[in-house]
């Protein structure tokens, strides 16, 4: 026989382990805001952008790559190369930097538009002067060297990264690491406390005896606890019984 669970079994259930459910709620937002702020290292950003304008036609060359490109596929070429050892050990060395090549290209985000030829390279460290000085240098040295590795020299600076008075880190970011952690505590203890009322066998009411032992329940003996006993409930019986006595032994007498 399938079983079923109504709503107000769920309800019951979560009423039953609302403290457990609030105690990962809290631990879970607790953590979160002690890694987030005091764990985490903060990281910066900061971006610089270049336009690729059409290519010029050199009357010397034959030839001129940008001629079997379109702009989408000119600009995917250009994030390749922006990422290679041509381009970031020159960026190492203007910086003076002993990252190795992997390690600055994973500082390094190069994107753009959809159909539009603005590129945006983006730096991030955990220093917002170094992520400044990481863009500019980036877009500098390709812009120098991109005439050399493709022949053309249609890239312009549109705009420099520039160092903020009082730069925000992009990351951790401590209120929606807060909010997650929240939403998953509360998903872990919901789960927690079915599984614990799915573990519990205890026969503790009257459905639990016709659903476990599919027996039929004949009766119900009530517990009374020492609060519920009134004194003056015995001392009314006692006068009743004593003045019994009294009549019958009176009615004899006579």
């Amino acid at each position: 026989m399938e079983e079923t669970i109504s709503l107000k079994e769920i309800y019951d259930v979560i009423k039953k382990r609302l403290m457990l459910i609030i105690a990962f709620v809290l631990g879970a937002a607790l953590i979160a805001a002690v890694v987030s702020y005091f764990v985490l290292t903060p990281t910066y950003e900061s971006s610089s952008q270049f336009i690729v304008s059409e290519g010029q036609q050199d009357p010397a060359m034959e030839y001129n790559v940008n001629d079997n490109l379109s702009n989408t596929e000119i600009i995917d070429t250009y994030n390749v190369i922006i990422n290679s050892p041509a381009i970031l050990d020159e960026v190492i060395a203007e910086l003076g930097s002993s990252l190795s090549v992997s390690q600055l290209g994973d500082k390094i985000q190069v994107a753009s538009e959809e159909n539009s030829q603005v590129v945006t390279v983006t730096a991030t460290d955990e220093d917002p002067a170094e992520a400044v000085a990481i863009a500019n240098t980036t877009v500098e040295v390709f812009e120098n060297e991109i005439p050399e590795i493709m022949h053309v020299d249609n890239v312009s600076v549109l705009s420099e990264a520039e160092l903020s008075e009082s730069p925000s880190p992009v990351a951790p970011n401590p209120p929606l690491n807060i909010a997650i952690a929240i939403v998953l505590g509360g998903m872990v203890g919901v789960g927690l406390a079915f599984l614990l009322e799915y573990l519990d066998n205890t026969i503790t009411t009257e459905d639990d005896i016709e659903k476990r032992l599919e027996l039929p329940v004949l009766g119900v003996i009530s517990h009374i606890n020492d609060s519920e006993v009134r004194g003056d409930h015995f001392t009314f019986q006692a006068d009743k019984s004593n003045r019994r006595d009294y009549d019958g032994a009176k009615k004899e007498s006579v």
